[in-house]
C-alpha cells in the first residue's frame, strides 16, 4: 500500500510539474504530455536500468500512466489562472513532491532488493532526479540537479535515511516526505547553496589576509 500511494503522488506531482514547465515554454498539448510522461516516469527508467531491473515494469504499470495522462489534460483545458499566475512557484512545489516520493520510493526498491547503501542512495537520488533532468533538457532549461541552490543532496538525505532504516512505517515515511519538500521548498525560498570552488577560494583568501 505504501508503495502504490508513493507511485500514485510521485507521478501525479512530476506529471504536473512537467506539464507546468511546458505551459510556462509555451509549448503545445503535444509538448505538456510529452514533458508530463517524461518527468513522471524517467526517473524510474533511469533506475532499472543501474539497478539491472527489467525496463518492461515501466510500462506495465497502466494505472499511473492514465493518472498523469488524466492530471495533464485537466491542467492543459481548464483554466486554473489563479495557479498559473505563480507558475514558477506551483512548479518546484509539485517538483519537491515529486522529487521526496519518488526518492523514499527508489531507495525503498533498492532496500527491499538487498542492495547495499550506494545502491540505496543512487536508486533514490536517480528516481527522484532523473525525470526533472530529462524534462529540463527537452526544454532547454539547466537541469535543477546542476544548481548551486540544494537540489539533490534532499534525495541523498531521503535514502540514507530510509536505508538506515530510520523511517520504515508508513507514517514515518510521509513524515521524511513532508520534511524533505519542506526543506526543498526552504532552500528555494531562502537560497540555501552547497560551497562552490569559488566560494572555498574566497574563504582561503581571507584567512590568509
Amino acid at each position: 500500500m505504501t508503495w502504490e500511494i508513493l507511485n500514485i503522488i510521485g507521478t501525479m506531482a512530476f506529471a504536473i510539474s512537467g506539464a507546468i514547465v511546458a505551459l510556462e515554454e509555451e509549448y503545445d498539448i503535444f509538448g505538456v504530455y510529452l514533458l508530463g510522461f517524461v518527468t513522471a516516469f524517467g526517473g524510474g527508467t533511469i533506475r532499472n536500468v543501474l539497478l539491472g531491473l527489467p525496463i518492461s515494469d515501466i510500462w506495465n504499470q497502466h494505472m499511473l500512466f492514465t493518472i498523469a495522462f488524466i492530471t495533464m489534460t485537466l491542467l492543459f483545458f481548464i483554466p486554473f489562472h489563479w495557479v498559473l499566475g505563480f507558475k514558477k512557484l506551483w512548479g518546484v512545489f509539485f517538483d519537491a513532491i515529486g522529487l521526496a516520493s519518488f526518492a523514499v520510493q527508489g531507495a525503498l526498491f533498492a532496500v527491499m532488493a538487498g542492495y547495499p547503501m550506494s545502491a540505496v542512495i543512487v536508486g533514490g537520488v536517480l528516481t527522484g532526479t532523473g525525470g526533472g533532468m530529462i524534462r529540463d533538457l527537452l526544454a532547454g532549461r539547466k537541469p535543477l540537479i546542476l544548481h548551486q541552490e540544494i537540489y539533490a543532496m534532499w534525495a541523498v538525505l531521503g535514502a540514507m535515511t530510509v536505508g538506515f532504516g530510520i523511517a520504515e512505517s508508513t507514517w514515518q515515511l510521509i513524515l521524511l516526505i513532508i520534511g524533505i519538500v519542506s526543506l526543498r521548498m526552504l532552500s528555494m525560498i531562502y537560497q540555501w547553496s552547497l560551497p562552490t570552488r569559488l566560494d572555498w577560494l574566497i574563504k582561503l583568501k581571507k584567512m590568509k589576509s
